[in-house]
């Protein structure tokens, strides 16, 4: 029986998550127990984590911040015991080093780079919509066995102004396009994290969050 630990620190998103990952997990006969939890130890305990996140970068940052251990407790997790760790969306931009969202904000310095707000235009350089909100393609999809199974061209759900560019080209996994490219999806060792809503995706969603709870890098 897998322990997943889906970090609770006032995000918004946890219920939807969890939702969907168990639904992943019933549908792909996964054996699961899940704990919202912002309990270092059973964070520690945990076999894997799940960090989601919407809104405001600073303010996701502070309410991490302001859980008794829980950074502490996912240091030591993700990189002494090396659970399998997701980030979702703005749990994704927290890995990074720093998010500019208003002001200059510390992530959690797991992904080098950084969260800046993204500016599309069309072809004939007219300012494209933000947040950029909807449907999109991910391209440049690197070989993952989180992205394992997913059809040509997958379509996945995004909501978000803002997206980590990263330092090192290895640790991008997928790109997608809306207005110019930028990071979809970032991998590092034993770390995941998608900028689009996985649980809210549908098909190729499903398949992503199956193959993170089956993944044993």
């Amino acid at each position: 029986m897998t322990r997943l630990a889906i970090i609770d620190y006032g995000s918004g998103n946890v219920r939807s998550v969890q939702r969907a990952l168990e639904a992943a997990a019933n549908h792909f006969e996964i054996p699961l127990t899940v704990a919202l939890t912002d309990d270092p130890d059973r964070i520690r305990q945990a076999d894997r984590i799940v960090l989601p996140g919407v809104g405001h970068f600073a303010d996701c940052a502070a309410g991490l911040a302001s859980r008794n251990g829980v950074t502490e407790a996912l240091n030591e997790a993700v990189f002494r015991s090396r659970r399998p760790f997701l980030g979702v969306c703005v749990g994704m931009q927290l890995m990074a080093d720093v998010g500019r969202e208003d002001a200059e904000t510390r992530g959690l310095g797991w992904i080098p780079g950084a969260v800046e707000r993204i500016k599309p235009k069309d072809a004939a350089g007219v300012d494209l919509p933000v947040p950029h909100m909807g449907w999109n393609v991910l391209t440049d999809i690197r070989s993952h066995p989180v992205l394992n199974g997913l059809k040509p061209e997958p379509h996945v759900y995004f909501v978000h102004s803002y997206a980590l560019t990263a330092q090192n080209r290895d640790h991008v996994a997928a790109r997608c396009d809306y207005g110019g490219k930028f990071v979809a999806a970032v991998a590092r060792d034993n770390l995941f994290g998608t900028q689009f809503h996985p649980e809210k995706s549908q098909q190729a969603g499903q398949t992503i969050l199956a193959n993170f709870l089956r993944w044993k890098p």
